[in-house]
């Protein structure tokens, strides 16, 4: 019946605790925080050990330390002269290139150099496989009057699944980029970035919302311009969650955004100088350059320019080489996908289980350390396959914490109860059935634990056997039954009205013996004269409700050179004084 009670209890405490960890704001961002890490351990060892190639086609040209000192010594300024981009681009579209992608912002209109704007915008205009970028914002409109983006830069997005709210990334106001490139292209897209509570970008939005419309971000067009999707302007998340791009399905997370696949650390992507790029256009020949069918990234890499980020992979980690990481996941389909809750909670069931098996099957504990341990390590090497392979977020922190959670209740409660059998078994191996009181084998052990006590520090101790007066009679004239009840009513009366440290013991038959610590022997015979009135002045059941009084002789002996000091001479000498106390009268103490 414990066992069961227990069982019940394991199985309310740890429904309760599951309740409140899903509602417990703050544990909930302790387990998501810790979540988060471990992603981002497993990320780290992924890239580092090369296990996720990176797509060769893709280039940087980066603002580096090296051509931000050239820029300012050259021309003096920056930004950079917008006419020097155009010449840039015209350089680089000679050799065919993919694609060319401005993580810059033309944002104002350069008045001393107007010419400047317009080579730039002409650049737009020429070639349709050019894209820049814009951020959206929440700024006052008092700052900043929000901008009308023209029509051409919105898309149409279909949403059809009720987990998904394509409106999380809802912004009021916009950095708007010169009206000359704004009304000369479509291929501007959005460059916003997400970082976690712990300041790590792990996401990307695809789609923000502004204006009521929807606004795609800067690498999923230049990944729509390789994908042969450029003039894509519907598009879909299916039921199931996902992004219907041609042939591939983009997996995207609640809150509409994108959980980014990661390469390695800074610098994975080849990296050329921008200012080698100027001194080829300036007529430096030494320098030469491949960008046939490539995607060719613009951006700033050197940190005092303030686009540096904090990814699983890298602390310092450029804005340009995040853009460039996430149009390689778009190309790769490379994403990654998240667990669903009830996955989730189904890998935590099945942990669970395991461990309670375990506990519950095994007695050693070192080997249900070993063995749960085990399945733990496991599951973490589980969980890492599936992102090299499936490309898949199966959560750690939380299904090993609600196991680990489980194994220690479990424990606890198979120790209760294996407690509560072994102190059955002892009191079954200690214990008379009928009188309940001790039985004769732990007499004997207590005899020479006290001896030996005794011996060792010096102390006394008094032993009492008595038995009770023509008992044969109550089994002769009334039935064993009657026997048995006296024996019961005895042995209470003893146990009731003796000291809380007193022993009392069935002997045998119907003797029985009291052992009185640190009582010597004028306190025995008193503690046995009061005894031996107290049954002679009460009246015993019997069976068929008749009642008798009963009568006892008891027999006192001490340890010491008189009575003994080894258990079987104390023993024998109380003994004897028992015989000589029923030889004498009966119903008295000797």
């Amino acid at each position: 019946m414990l066992k069961k009670i227990l069982y019940i209890l394991w199985i309310i405490i740890l429904g309760f605790l599951v309740i409140f960890g899903l509602k417990n704001g703050n544990y909930k961002t302790f387990i998501s925080s810790m979540e988060n890490r471990s992603f981002d351990i497993r990320q780290e060892y992924i890239s580092s050990a090369g296990l996720r190639p990176h797509n060769d086609n893709i280039v940087i040209v980066a603002i580096d330390d090296a051509s931000y000192e050239y820029i300012l010594e050259k021309y003096g300024e920056w930004p950079l002269d917008r006419a020097v981009y155009a010449k840039l681009t015209d350089y680089i579209e000679a050799q065919s290139p993919k694609s060319i992608a401005f993580d810059l912002m033309f944002v104002k209109s350069v008045k001393s150099s107007e010419n400047s704007d317009n080579s730039l915008v002409d650049i737009f205009k020429k070639y349709d496989n050019v894209y820049t970028a814009m951020n959206l914002d929440n700024q006052d409109a008092d700052l900043r009057k929000p901008a009308v983006l023209p029509e051409k830069l919105a898309v149409n997005l279909l949403n059809n699944s009720k987990k998904i709210d394509t409106k999380y990334y809802e912004f009021t106001n916009c950095r708007s980029i010169i009206d000359g490139i704004l009304n000369s292209t479509k291929n501007i897209g959005m460059i916003n970035v997400l970082r976690g509570d712990d300041g790590v970008l792990r996401q990307m939005p695809l789609f923000l919302n502004y204006n009521g419309k929807y606004y795609p971000q800067l690498a999923l067009k230049v990944a729509l311009n390789s994908l042969g999707l450029k003039d894509k302007k519907d598009f879909e998340i299916t039921k199931n969650g996902e992004l219907i791009l041609g042939d591939k399905k983009i997996p995207v997370n609640k809150d509409g955004s994108v959980t980014l696949n990661w390469y390695g650390a800074t610098e994975t992507y080849e990296h050329i100088s921008l200012y080698k790029l100027l001194k080829a256009i300036e007529g430096d020949n030494s320098y030469k350059f491949d960008f046939k069918d490539k995607i060719v990234y613009f951006g700033a890499t050197v940190s005092s320019l303030s686009d540096i980020k904090t990814v699983p992979v890298d602390k310092v980690y450029p804005g340009v080489e995040v853009q460039v990481t996430y149009v390689n996941n778009l190309l790769d389909n490379n994403l990654i996908k998240k667990t669903t809750p009830a996955a989730n909670i189904l890998i935590t069931l099945i942990l669970v289980i395991l461990t309670v098996a375990i506990v519950l099957a095994l007695d050693s504990m070192p080997v249900i350390i070993g063995l749960t341990v085990t399945l733990y390590f496991a599951h973490i090497i589980m969980s890492y396959y599936m992102m090299i392979h499936h490309n898949l977020w199966v959560e750690i922190v939380s299904p090993i914490a609600f196991t680990i959670l489980a194994f220690i209740i479990t424990v606890i409660i198979k120790y209760l109860i294996k407690s509560r059998d072994f102190d059955k078994q002892y009191k079954l191996a200690t214990t008379d059935g009928l009188t309940e009181l001790y039985n004769h084998r732990y007499f004997q052990e207590q005899m020479q634990m006290h001896c030996a006590n005794a011996k060792r520090y010096e102390s006394v101790f008094s032993l009492i056997i008595l038995d009770i007066d023509f008992f044969k009679k109550f089994n002769d004239n009334f039935g064993h039954q009657s026997g048995d009840a006296v024996l019961r009513q005895v042995a209470f009366v003893l146990k009731k009205n003796v000291r809380a440290t007193d022993i009392v013991c069935r002997y045998g038959g119907e003797e029985m013996s009291i052992i009185l610590p640190n009582a010597k022997k004028d306190e025995a015979i008193s503690i046995a004269q009061k005894l031996c009135d107290i049954v002679a002045s009460q009246k015993f059941k019997l069976s068929n409700n008749r009642e008798s009084n009963v009568t006892i002789s008891l027999g006192v002996s001490t340890y010491g050179q008189t009575d003994g000091t080894e258990p079987s001479k104390i023993i024998e000498s109380a003994d004897k004084r028992l015989y000589h106390a029923k030889e004498t009268g009966r119903n008295r103490v000797n």
